[in-house]
């Protein structure tokens, strides 16, 4: 695509949206602390093991749902990603605390439940593998619900799927609205998420309608994308735009150029997920309406800067993406 001078744009507001909603959550205790960073339109966020996490209240209607066999031992186990994928799920500065908005939310369906929260970061693969098996009860790791998943796993919505575009600040590009403003970029996404899907389809798109391919490049962790981005080896970077508008925040050196639905043009939530069949998502979902509806839901995503991804109420094995 034609490259242009970098200019305020959506990317500005979105990026001004972001620091001002991560900024504005230092103020209770309960709050992670922001503060501005060391380089021109950055933030600092409290990583620290510290977090004292918004905590939810036993209900016992509620807790009364959860299946016996879960319930036995007094414990959720939690399947959830060992990544690092600032602020969905990430280590503290201590290099052993699991904290951001999954550990976080997960932590309110715990305390409703009457259950002591265990966290069990794994790989991507094996959170499926666990959770199927009924090694852990619950995936909370921004799972998409899709057509296939549920054909293995119940689903409790608890978050809007959103993807965003990430690209240097000094880069040229302003905007990414559709699969033509990507032709001929080199764009780095994760290997097996609903992003590549969306991102090889808009790949087709181009090629059919005679437009320059973009090279797709894969990278195992965060820091190697974030190091060649700034390089300038790779053009963008789409992924959750939870995590990108984070990075973006906290670098001041990139931003976020668009946002799509989970689905590129079809919307998608993400949600807890069980193993199919187990009885648990019932409590599952009752779990998350009960924290929606007493608040500490929507002070857990504002927390993180996440308020626009809320949903009204937690709903059980909606729609998902289609079928590939």
């Amino acid at each position: 695509m034609p490259r242009t001078r970098p200019r305020r744009s959506l990317a500005g507001t979105l990026a001004l949206a972001t620091l001002l909603a991560l900024a504005a959550c230092g103020t209770p205790d309960d709050e992670p602390v922001a503060t501005a960073g060391d380089r021109p339109g950055s933030t600092v966020i409290n990583t620290s093991p510290e977090q004292n996490r918004v905590r939810g209240t036993k209900v016992d209607a509620v807790a009364a749902k959860v299946p016996a066999a879960i319930a036995a031992d007094g414990k959720l186990s939690v399947g959830i990603s060992a990544g690092q994928t600032p602020p969905l799920f990430f280590r503290a500065d201590d290099d052993r605390t699991l904290i951001g908005v999954e550990p976080d939310i997960a932590q309110l369906v715990a305390d409703v439940l009457g259950l002591e929260l265990d966290l069990r970061p794994t790989s991507w693969d094996n959170i499926f593998l666990a959770v199927r098996s009924g090694q852990n009860e619950v995936g909370f790791s921004n799972i998409t619900v899709t057509e296939e998943r549920k054909d293995l796993y119940d689903f409790a919505t608890y978050r809007v799927d959103s993807l965003g575009w990430e690209v240097r600040v000094d880069g040229g590009i302003d905007r990414i609205e559709k699969p033509a403003d990507i032709a001929g970029l080199n764009v780095s996404v994760g290997s097996g998420t609903n992003q590549e899907e969306v991102l090889l389809r808009w790949d087709e798109q181009n090629r059919a309608a005679g437009l320059a391919p973009v090279k797709i490049t894969y990278y195992q962790n965060s820091a190697d994308y974030q190091l060649a981005l700034l390089s300038g080896r790779i053009d963008a970077f789409f992924g959750p735009n939870p995590s990108v508008a984070y990075h973006a925040a906290v670098s001041g050196r990139t931003k976020v150029v668009g946002i799509v639905p989970g689905g590129g043009e079809v919307p998608a939530q993400i949600a807890a997920m069980t193993q199919k069949g187990n009885g648990f998502v019932e409590a599952l979902d009752a779990a998350l309406d009960a924290v929606i509806q007493d608040g500490t839901y929507a002070r857990v995503l504002a927390r993180w800067g996440l308020g626009g991804e809320a949903i009204p109420a937690a709903e059980i094995n909606p729609p998902g993406l289609p079928r590939s």
